[in-house]
């Protein structure tokens, strides 16, 4: 009879343990992607003053400039919303907003007189700086991520899960246009 006590209890203990350690990953996937958060809003204030010093020089390229306005206040909207449906279209918006970006900083090339202006020189650092930042932070998710994902998948957490209603996290990843490789003649003919 104490056997099952004895055992019942170490059940119970380990059922404890192991959902404490699906709620502590949890935590550290929020924030994991609450430093994402920080990052992208350093990244989305600086767009304004990116985009007021490049409209100086780059009348023809307000298409590109317009599309990051947009894509910018998307994102600022996504921001708001919360849940793992939006977090997925968030990313999408992150990834499309980084590709205009990049787009935009490829632009400034064509402008020698932007690419050498004090105030563009100091932004594009500052971008750089901010996509590194960005970047690391997104590493930390991921990893945040798969360790609450394998947390909630090995039994007996997926039994945990299922009570609590648990899904994972969605993964930053790299757009498909990114995992091409570079084509070295694409950079020679300009």
């Amino acid at each position: 009879m104490t056997w099952i006590i004895v055992a019942v209890v170490a059940t119970l203990v380990l059922l404890y343990f192991w959902y404490a350690a699906i709620v502590s990953r949890r935590n550290a996937t929020e924030e994991a992607f609450s430093g994402i958060d920080v990052q992208l809003k350093k990244r989305t204030d600086l767009i304004p003053n990116i985009l007021k010093i490049a409209s100086r020089f780059m009348e023809h390229e307000q298409a590109l400039l317009t599309e990051v306005t947009r894509l910018r206040t998307e994102v600022l909207k996504a921001t708001d919303t919360a849940g793992a449906a939006t977090s997925e279209k968030r990313f999408e918006l992150e990834a499309a907003l980084e590709n205009k970006l990049s787009g935009l900083m490829v632009a400034v090339e064509n402008y020698p007189d932007l690419k050498s202006h004090a105030n563009m020189l100091e932004a594009q650092r500052v971008y750089a700086d901010v996509e590194e930042h960005i970047s690391a932070a997104r590493r930390s998710y991921n990893a945040a991520g798969r360790r609450f994902k394998d947390a909630i998948q090995i039994f007996p957490g997926s039994l945990i899960a299922a009570m609590m209603g648990l899904k994972p996290f969605p993964f930053f990843q790299v757009a498909e246009a990114d995992r091409a490789p570079v084509n070295a003649d694409d950079f020679l003919k300009s």
